[in-house]
């Protein structure tokens, strides 16, 4: 009786939510730097002709030029990626052309468009268990690439069940699913869609994605003349200007065989980029003189019905405030994945939040969506604009039939929580 009177008392004394987590500990997980390539448009945009792993090459440079690493004590370097069969051999090549040694173990996870973000954990995972103590998180998609994908096919076992069975669905049918079932008309759609387009171009001409983008040189064809030019990427090239509402009305159904509400301007864009995430201890970084952008601080996971995978981020920010003892009420930022524009208006409805605090700088609407780098590519960007706004709470969200998200507080040092429907929560 004693014993369950004192812990009790210990567990009033102890400091739940955001405070819980602004305690510095030797052994934190940080991140010390996060960046990403430009992305660019699907065969048409700077990166089209690239390969896949001079793109890694080219961002392990930059991370090891910004953040100053001795590339020797990158003990294992985790590349989240879907449509590339052979991404851990060329991730493993990449590191060594790259300067990293041969001692630096790699390589590659799959889940889908949180596979970036999935990076970040296995990598924070590993140091958590001392199995490392720094290790880089990547994320990179080719989509220009054909890749090595195959058709998909079940067994009668599977076909037998209706949601293994909706588990073939395609995305666009999903998102159609959710427009249907919770009444997502194509005018809020594009209202969404319209706006992410337009504080896509606001950011960008503000110079605020400059401080997140490493700038790569590389070759492109003509496909008229056939000729190769050596070019520098800097910028993103999937953003519209002068995007409005009115002209995404215009834009007829991308996907008229199950419904009449998404289409090409209220959908994420067909993309090729790559981004970049530094983990290690906090007494590492300290010894080595690191920055320390944010303190990672665990992770969770949920799922939800496959024939609605879009509206993960809503079962998935719940389950992450419960854990970790916060509200939407703590949270300054918010950046959810924009997979479908039918998706982000229904989980913005679902959680309540206010419109003012979701995607400051747009969504992967409107900047794209590379599918395996846009986990670890919203860490970057809810990092930079964590400094740009000296916010205290972040939350970044994914969907892909689980969601997934990142939560930050404070500003200078950060704390990172992740959640697939991978939650991950950072609090500076």
């Amino acid at each position: 009786m004693a014993s369950e009177r004192l812990q009790g008392v210990l567990s009033h004394l102890k400091p739940t939510g955001v405070k819980a987590f602004t305690q510095k500990n030797p052994d934190d997980v940080v991140v010390t730097c996060a960046l990403r390539t430009p992305l660019t448009k699907a065969g048409k945009g700077g990166l089209k002709d690239t390969p896949f792993e001079n793109l890694l090459v080219s961002l392990m440079k930059s991370t090891i030029e910004k953040s100053r690493i001795d590339p020797k004590l990158v003990e294992d370097i985790v590349c989240g990626n879907v449509n590339e069969g052979g991404a851990a051999y060329r991730c493993r090549a990449a590191a060594l052309a790259a300067g990293f040694p041969n001692t630096t173990a790699c390589a590659s996870v799959n889940r889908f468009c949180s596979s970036g973000l999935f990076a970040v954990q296995t990598v924070a995972d590993q140091i958590v268990n001392n199995s490392i103590e720094i290790g880089l998180a990547l994320g990179i998609e080719m989509m220009s690439a054909p890749g090595q994908r195959e058709a998909l096919s079940f067994s009668e076992e599977l076909l037998a069940c209706q949601e293994a069975q909706d588990c073939l669905q395609p995305m666009g049918q999903t998102s159609e699913n959710i427009g249907k079932d919770f009444n997502i008309t194509r005018e809020l759609q594009d209202r969404w869609a319209a706006q992410s387009y337009q504080r896509a171009e606001a950011a960008q001409k503000a110079g605020w994605f400059k401080d997140e983008i490493c700038p790569v040189k590389t070759k492109v064809k003509d496909p008229k003349t056939g000729q190769w030019h050596e070019v520098t990427v800097t910028q993103d090239d999937g953003i519209r200007a002068g995007t409005t509402f009115d002209s995404l009305q215009k834009i007829r159904p991308a996907f008229p065989k199950w419904g009449d509400k998404s289409t090409g301007g209220n959908s994420s864009q067909v993309t090729d980029g790559a981004a970049a995430v530094l983990l290690m201890r906090r007494s590492t970084a300290e010894r080595l003189g690191q920055p320390i952008l944010a303190k990672f601080v665990g992770a969770t996971v949920t799922g939800c019905a496959p024939r609605i995978m879009g509206i993960g981020p809503s079962v998935a920010i719940p389950k992450l405030f419960e854990k970790y003892g916060i509200t939407k009420d703590d949270v300054d930022i918010f950046e959810i994945n924009e997979a479908f524009a039918s998706m982000m208006v229904y989980c913005m409805n679902k959680l309540g939040l206010d419109p003012k605090k979701v995607n400051p700088r747009g969504g992967a609407i409107a900047i794209g969506h590379p599918l395996g780098a846009t986990g670890a590519r919203q860490v970057s960007t809810i990092l930079s604009e964590a400094r740009r706004q000296k916010a205290k709470v972040l939350v970044s969200s994914m969907c892909i039939g689980t969601g997934q998200g990142v939560v930050g507080h404070g500003c200078g040092e950060g704390i990172c929580f992740m959640s697939v429907s991978l939650a991950s929560l950072c609090i500076f």
